[in-house]
């Protein structure tokens, strides 16, 4: 496939991939219960800061993909020849399509619960049903994935570094949710947490 119609792939795919995995959901919530689920800080704590390294991350591989439809040469971004191929290609498509299927069955099982975020000024509750009675994260499980999905598309160096930086982002907020939860729900959480793996 053409490096310029692969990317103009890849943007609309990651344009529906956002709309449906975190827009909607978002103003559903809205509409149906009157929250609001865009609870990222963007303030000094370690979750502010993980939130804006987030944005960056997300903002980084909108204007890297917008960059090569344009034009720029895929030779500038140091090409991972030695991955490329048509198994590799396939098997990246396939976690990018399968992931936002998972992602959006999970916010689907996630109800009045969804957040982008800790909401530390409500409790909403905790959600062991569907895709979290197999994982405890299973968002940022399809998150993963994705991001994964996107270098084995584009094996090169800018989506090895995507990947890695959104392997610690991820980990790392997976890990102050948990303390959030664990706070909140006390034994209720403990007990998901010995039932239910954190990814699967």
């Amino acid at each position: 496939m053409a490096q310029g119609l692969k990317s103009e792939l890849l943007i609309a795919y990651f344009v529906l991939y956002f709309a449906a995995a975190f827009v909607w959901p978002t103003l559903r919530l809205w509409h149906r219960e009157r929250v609001n689920a865009l609870v990222l800080p963007s303030d000094d704590s370690a979750h502010g800061i993980i939130a804006n390294w987030f944005r960056v991350l997300i903002g980084a591989v909108f204007a890297f993909l917008a960059a090569l439809a344009f034009g720029l040469p895929a030779e500038m971004l140091g090409p991972l020849v030695w991955m490329e191929g048509t198994f590799t290609d396939a098997t990246g498509w396939l976690l990018l399509i399968g992931s936002l299927v998972w992602i959006v069955v999970a916010q689907a099982h996630m109800g009045q619960s969804w957040r982008i975020g800790i909401d530390t000024g409500n409790r909403p509750p905790l959600v062991r049903e569907g895709l979290f009675g197999r994982s405890r994260n299973p968002i940022f499980l399809g998150m993963r994935l994705n991001l994964a999905g996107l270098f084995l598309v584009l094996p090169n160096a800018f989506t090895l570094a995507a990947f890695v930086l959104g392997e610690a982002l991820i980990q790392v907020q997976v890990r102050l949710e948990e303390m959030h939860l664990s706070s909140a729900f006390g034994r209720e959480y403990e007990a998901y947490r010995h039932e239910v793996r954190r990814w699967l």
